[in-house]
């Protein structure tokens, strides 16, 4: 009886165990972690952009040819945000 409820306890726990020991191993050692990654939504286009180094390199480059002070993407209104898109969009870069 005792063993049954140490195999169930045991079946639990792996359960429990399996997505952290899966999220351990899905990044090989020694690659760089891309924790600031975020999903953003184009309402002009209808699509969604990946918000990374690349995606924000990419937007200061286009601060920087349209002579506009920096100001963080988030922090843009709608119609900004939208003019940003469709720069990046007609820029051959989705």
């Amino acid at each position: 009886m005792h063993a049954h409820r140490f195999l169930g306890a045991a079946i639990v726990a792996a359960a429990l165990l399996a997505p952290v020991a899966a999220s351990a191993a899905a990044t090989p050692a020694g690659a760089p972690e891309t924790t600031n990654q975020k999903r953003v939504y184009d309402r002009s286009h209808k699509d969604y952009h990946v918000w990374d180094n690349n995606e924000d390199q990419a937007y200061r480059q286009y601060l920087g040819d349209q002579h506009i002070k920096y100001r963080s993407y988030p922090t843009l209104g709608r119609k900004k945000q939208t003019t940003y898109w469709n720069y990046r969009h007609t820029q051959g870069q989705k």
